[in-house]
């Protein structure tokens, strides 16, 4: 079993930025990635960003150039970094990781981007 947990969330304004932080912790050995969903009220999942094993990163379209994907000196913990925030990208956001074939999911910390 593998654990995750993220942290940052919270409220700034357009324009702004915010760091989100996440740890997996357990059954840790072998992990194949990790990343960040969000879901927005109303809306199903968005994949919007990964880091693999080998360090090579994806990013939605509607995140690419504004937010980054990095981990931490201990391969376990992952950061996005969101700057040039926009009251679209209000929702949960999400840390996993895969291993194995299994997808596991954090509780989710809330980003609200308003004025």
């Amino acid at each position: 079993q593998v654990q995750v947990v993220e942290s940052g969330g919270g409220l700034v304004q357009p324009g702004g930025s915010l760091r989100l932080s996440c740890a997996a912790s357990g059954s840790i050995f072998s992990l194949d990635a990790m990343g960040w969903y969000r879901q927005a009220p109303g809306k199903q999942h968005e994949l919007i960003a990964t880091i693999l094993s080998d360090g090579r990163t994806n990013y939605a379209n509607s995140v690419k150039g504004r937010f980054t994907i990095s981990r931490g000196n201990a391969k376990n913990t992952v950061y996005l970094q969101m700057n040039s925030l926009k009251p679209e990208d209000t929702a949960v956001y999400y840390c996993t990781a895969d291993r194995w074939g299994t997808t596991y999911w954090g509780q989710g910390t809330q980003v609200t981007v308003s004025s």
